[in-house]
């Protein structure tokens, strides 16, 4: 069983019927590349019929390999999504070819001579029924998911429709009940994968396809919440007829070209720069929407939007991206089934809605959505009805992976991006709560208060002063004693009632979560129970030191500890500690800033200053997004503005510093005077547009 699912059961309840169309559909493409690209003829096949990236073909020869592979052959199954490095070689916007690794330094030809030989190589291999042999092709190893989909498409007997590692190494693992292989080229755990169906007796008789679509359909090894993003269709709207009638939505940055091509947030910064320079540096909040556009999935939901506060239609995403340059604008598309129902004119402005992009809370969609009849959501809320699953915020599923796979997790990261936020986020979904954290900030509150009042969390700030009596044992005044002169009591520490609690509830998992981890003392608080978190450890008895008594830390205890990295990097915690925790950084999100401030950009404001001071000091001492909210929600008044740069970010920033005004001139620009050193006081209506000079300038325009 897996998730409470048996696959005995669910296979047999499985409409394998329904699998007939996609199944027909992905034969037709399937002898389609056959057609375009016969098996004898990859021994010739030219370069400019390969790789992406070459411009237009030429008339009548048809869409290059990597392209039908990848965009047009869906049925065949994806291999969609990143960058275009999958595809080993291709031709890149700036125009040079870019290659991997082992074929980097060689010219373009001598590249794509060596990468065909060892297709060719693979053929034969899998024709010969030789599949030891590919494990031997090393430059086929960085792209295993083109190379595997290639192989299924030309030997299907051979593999099934699936290409991702790691959706095949979870598969192998739900069939297997153990771990796979973890570094396992994606071909092999595919004939892994298939020859562990082939054995069981409930796929006996069935089809590639449907045992693709079934694994999927039941078991998705992508478990996470469908983002929601709220994209303009041009300014005020203007492309939103095309958009709605051709069930798309686009942006601009044409002069970027194809997206695919760009393999990180920081290659795409460069190439902003180069378009649009700015006073401080490329837009890296705008580099990571446009990546997080290009790499929406099925199912993830939009709003198209008029200015602030008019709702267009919601959507849901049912393909791909793509890039389209026969379009006369917006190249960048992204295919939407669009629901008319929800279009309406808001209540209120939405001030995070002035630029292209923005994230959208599911609470507030759900409030879009909610007059919609058959829709999953209790109005206002965004929880999910009863009995609805409830998909965890993808943040809080990395938390919970971690303390599945290590046992305890500390959060780092500079001061005021929610690390606390995030530990108690977690902390609710292990306790059963996970409804709530789409709540409003009253709600998740109430229900956080409610938690730490029952016995299965309990939280704790350390600071100099806490002991090993306060966390696992010690003696102590005992207040209930009555004699004369000072009695001293035996008393149980937090971690260790929490353990005692746990040991006699093993079916249950306890949490403690450790605020400000690295102030205390931690070899002194933990003192020998370091060795017994380590999860292999667990229920291995020791003696305490002070008391005598047996001791264990039971499995299902968890921890989370949070760190600033401003006070204290990771770097000087015992190693002993550090060994014993996975480490997940919690940065300055620019998207929890969405908003504006007259002209002010919040989002490129935020990401601008922390560009300078990890360049003039260091990522720890960054600012977190939560310098820029009130009540959980973006600053949108030039007072609320003043109040915290003037009261919050200048004096944090001043004792950063440490009194060198050269470092906070370079750091703030014309916000601090030259001679002085002293950052200038204005009216809060000038602080904004002083604010968008020095740090915005340049940004392509906010489109609404």
């Amino acid at each position: 069983m897996t998730n409470g699912v048996d696959v005995r059961t669910a296979a047999g309840e499985f409409d394998r019927a329904a699998v007939a169309d996609v199944e027909s559909a992905a034969e037709d493409e399937r002898k389609q590349v056959l057609s375009q690209f016969p098996l004898e003829n990859w021994a010739d096949l030219p370069l400019e019929r390969y790789a992406l990236g070459q411009g237009a073909p030429p008339p009548g020869s048809g869409p290059t390999y990597c392209r039908i592979m990848e965009f047009g052959t869906p049925h065949l199954g994806s291999i969609k999504g990143g960058s275009a490095a999958k595809h080993i070689m291709y031709h890149h916007n700036s125009g040079e070819w870019r290659l991997a690794a082992p074929l980097r330094g060689m010219d373009p030809q001598d590249a794509w001579a060596e990468l065909r030989g060892q297709f060719v190589r693979a053929f034969e291999a899998v024709a010969a029924g030789d599949f030891e042999t590919l494990d031997d092709l090393e430059v086929l190893r960085y792209g295993p998911a083109l190379v595997t989909k290639t192989l299924a498409t030309y030997f299907p007997e051979h593999f099934l429709p699936i290409y991702a590692g790691e959706h095949l190494r979870r598969f192998i693992a739900l069939l297997l009940g153990d771990s796979p292989q973890g570094d396992a080229p994606a071909w092999r755990s595919n004939r892994r994968l298939l020859k562990l169906v082939r054995v069981q007796p409930e796929f006996e008789g069935w089809t590639r396809h449907e045992v693709m679509h079934f694994l999927y359909d039941h078991f998705d090894p992508r478990p996470r919440q469908h983002t929601i993003w709220k994209i303009a269709p041009g300014e005020r709207g203007r492309l939103w007829e095309e958009c709605r009638d051709g069930s798309f939505i686009c942006v601009g940055w044409d002069e970027l070209g194809d997206l695919s091509q760009y393999q990180s947030d920081t290659e795409l910064q460069q190439a902003l720069d180069a378009h649009w320079p700015r006073s401080s540096g490329g837009s890296l909040t705008l580099a990571r929407r446009l990546l997080a556009f290009r790499d929406m999935e099925a199912g993830d939901r939009v709003v198209a939007n008029r200015g602030t506060d008019e709702v267009l239609a919601t959507g849901r995403v049912d393909g791909s991206y793509r890039y389209d340059p026969d379009r006369p604008e917006f190249h960048h598309v992204v295919p939407v089934a669009w629901d008319l129902s929800h279009a309406q004119k808001l209540s209120k402005p939405q001030h995070g809605w002035r630029s292209t992009f923005a994230k959208v809370d599911p609470s507030l969609f759900a409030r879009f959505t909610a007059h919609s009849a058959g829709s999953d959501s209790v109005p206002g809320t965004g929880q999910a009805q009863a009995g609805a699953p409830v998909a965890l915020p993808d943040d809080v599923q990395v938390v919970l992976d971690a303390l599945e796979r290590k046992g305890q997790v500390i959060l780092h990261g500079p001061p005021g991006t929610g690390k606390t936020r995030l530990a108690l986020g977690a902390a609710l979904a292990l306790d059963g709560r996970a409804d709530v954290l789409g709540a409003d900030a009253r709600q998740r509150a109430e229900a956080q208060a409610e938690m730490l009042h029952g016995d299965r969390v309990g939280m704790v700030t350390f600071h100099p002063s806490y002991g090993y009596e306060d966390f696992v044992e010690g003696f102590k005044p005992d207040l209930s004693a009555t004699g004369p002169g000072l009695t001293l009591a035996l008393t149980d520490g937090l971690f260790h009632s929490l353990c005692s609690r746990a040991a006699a509830h093993p079916d249950q998992t306890f949490l403690l979560v450790v605020d400000e981890i690295n102030r205390g003392d931690l070899p002194r608080i933990f003192g020998e129970l370091i060795t017994l978190l380590e999860l292999d450890k667990r229920n291995l008895p020791v003696a305490l030191p002070v008391s005598k008594r047996r001791f264990s830390v039971p499995p299902n205890v968890r921890v989370i500890g949070t760190m600033n990295t401003a006070d204290r990097s990771i770097s000087h915690l015992d190693a002993a500690v550090r060994r014993r925790f996975a480490f997940l950084p919690v940065g300055p999100d620019p998207d929890a800033v969405s908003g504006t401030v007259g002209p002010l950009d919040l989002a490129a404001f935020f990401e601008s200053l922390n560009t300078r001071i990890a360049r003039h000091l260091d990522a720890d001492h960054q600012i977190g997004h939560a310098y820029l909210l009130r009540d959980g929600e973006p600053i949108a008044t030039e007072e609320d503005l003043a109040a915290a740069f003037h009261h919050e970010v200048i004096p944090l920033l001043e004792d950063y510093c440490l009194g060198r005004a050269d470092l906070l001139h370079r750091i703030l620009g014309g916000l601090v005077d030259a001679e002085t050193g002293r950052p200038l006081l204005m009216p809060p209506q000038d602080l904004a547009d002083a604010l968008a000079t020095e740090f915005t300038s340049g940004v392509p325009g906010p489109d609404a």
